[in-house]
């Protein structure tokens, strides 16, 4: 692969004078009032995780291919027939009505104005192909997430078709399978079946655009929640190196699962290192950081034909 030119610092972190930060793994929020409705300031950094840890080494440049990506999908999705309710307002900084003390520059490129939202506790993951550890499952019980599969499948392999395997969504530790009467249980049939089907529908639209890229979308999870007038929409982030696993679409399906443009990169040098993921993560060497940031670049050229800003 060659290598692509983009200069870029790491953000690690943010303190704005917006209030005290809600950090998740990789993303700092803030809420804002915008028009009186409120609203969310959602920054994405350049911190990294797996295996439900913040790595400490981040990725230069990661939190703008993220931001980048994700609008790319929410643009699309907005344009479908049906389209897709979400809650992007705007990734433009100098729209979002930020107070003047605030230096926008290094917001630039990795921010995204949002409708705020009562999320769903719950990842609405949809499934393609057989990798990850639906395919550990697989290879010990012919299911993944307890739904049984064909009995001759290979690694990398096409599903039949595409299933919903939702997980819980931790606020702290590891999200955690479960069976979607167990999703059902806690939000009531109706609500779960919506966004089963919701769900399922992005994910098979946005595979047939990703083909046409050169890009097989494996696998990916979304978030939904509902806003100030109980309408359901797509909320966080959507169909990115981060939340999805990416394939070259040249060497899918060929008895083996292909090395991805996404994180697993650095989740697989992270299970050959010998850490025991229990206690703080080793940082990652040079080598690792430049080969995770090209591989999230490349998605990210594929997918939109330019680099972040």
């Amino acid at each position: 692969m060659a290598m692509m030119s983009f200069n870029q610092s790491a953000v690690i972190e943010t303190n704005l004078p917006i209030g005290k930060p809600i950090r998740g793994k990789v993303r700092d929020c803030y809420r804002l009032d915008v028009s009186d409705e409120p609203h969310m300031l959602i920054v994405s950094t350049d911190r990294v995780s797996a295996f439900d840890w913040v790595l400490p080494t981040p990725i230069p440049g990661k939190g703008k291919v993220l931001t980048t990506v994700s609008k790319f999908w929410f643009d699309w999705l907005s344009e479908q027939s049906p389209p897709v309710s979400h809650h992007l307002v705007t990734t433009n900084v100098d729209e979002m009505g930020l107070p003047s003390t605030i230096d926008l520059e290094p917001l630039r490129g990795r921010s995204m104005l949002v409708k705020a939202a009562s999320v769903i506790p719950f990842e609405c993951v949809v499934r393609g192909w057989l990798a990850g550890s639906g395919l550990l499952e697989y290879q010990k019980a012919g299911t993944v997430c307890g739904i049984p599969l064909p009995p001759d499948l290979h690694p990398g392999d096409r599903l039949p078709c595409s299933i919903f395997t939702p997980a819980t969504k931790a606020t702290e530790g590891h999200d955690e399978n479960v069976s979607f009467g167990t999703m059902a249980e806690s939000l009531g049939d109706v609500l779960a079946s919506e966004l089963r089907e919701k769900s399922i529908a992005v994910y098979d639209a946005a595979i047939g655009l990703a083909v046409e890229k050169g890009i097989v979308l494996a696998d990916t999870k979304f978030e939904w929640g509902h806003d100030s007038d109980g309408q359901l929409m797509l909320v966080d982030e959507v169909l990115t190196p981060d939340s999805s696993r990416f394939w070259p679409a040249e060497l899918a399906c060929k008895g083996e699962v292909p090395e991805s443009f996404d994180k697993q990169f650095v989740r697989d040098w992270l299970a050959s290192s010998g850490w025991d993921r229990m206690s703080t993560p080793p940082p990652l060497p040079p080598e690792i950081v430049d080969g995770t940031r090209q591989k999230y670049l490349d998605v990210c050229q594929r997918l939109t034909g330019s680099l972040p800003c």
